[in-house]
């Protein structure tokens, strides 16, 4: 089975928490449904298949990040990852990339959507921008080749300050936000 894209979006978790928080070589608990683990294995297992395939996983993926514990509650699964995965992150992660850039920047107190979306600019002239209408967010901004990354960014403006999640473009889809503004 191919792991590829389980590591990466670990990676890709831990580098945003320890840019936003900091670094501490400590367990990081990361917690997914059963879908998104689904779809970043492409594969479409139960829940007792994907608890197998998590231990070998688990096993597979050691030599980068530690003992990896997992577990689950019906449909909801966490990963423990160890101090040794954190260890690895922050050896391995680009301390000048994008995510760096926009996580300082939306940290800012008083952060603009326009400083925000020079940010994007910098990295590519492809960037999707949208308004939305339907409440859960303001805009939705991402790559369209995918590049530097293929996250959905979900940009709140609450006044003094910009907030964010962002979702792998099939987490985002689930959620359905872009119906209401599709009916307007």
């Amino acid at each position: 089975m191919d792991y590829d894209k389980l590591k990466q979006n670990i990676i890709d978790v831990i580098t945003e928490e320890q840019i936003k928080l900091g670094y501490r070589s400590e367990s990081i608990r990361l917690y997914y449904p059963l879908s998104s683990l689904n779809r970043l294995l492409s594969e479409n297992m139960d829940v007792r298949q994907m608890n197998q395939t998590l231990q070998q996983f688990a096993e597979e993926a050691g030599n980068l990040f530690g003992k990896i514990e997992t577990g689950n509650k019906g449909e909801r699964f966490c990963l423990i990852i160890p101090p040794e995965g954190a260890d690895y992150v922050h050896g391995h992660m680009d301390r000048a990339g994008f995510i760096h850039e926009f996580i300082r920047t939306i940290e800012k107190h008083g952060c603009t959507i326009e400083e925000l979306l020079q940010i994007f600019y910098q990295y590519s002239d492809r960037v999707h921008v949208e308004k939305t209408t339907h409440g859960e967010f303001d805009y939705l901004v991402y790559f369209e080749d995918g590049e530097p990354d293929a996250f959905r960014y979900c940009i709140t403006d609450e006044g003094a300050h910009l907030i964010y999640h962002r979702f792998s473009p099939e987490d985002y889809e689930d959620f359905h936000f872009g119906e209401a503004d599709k009916k307007d």
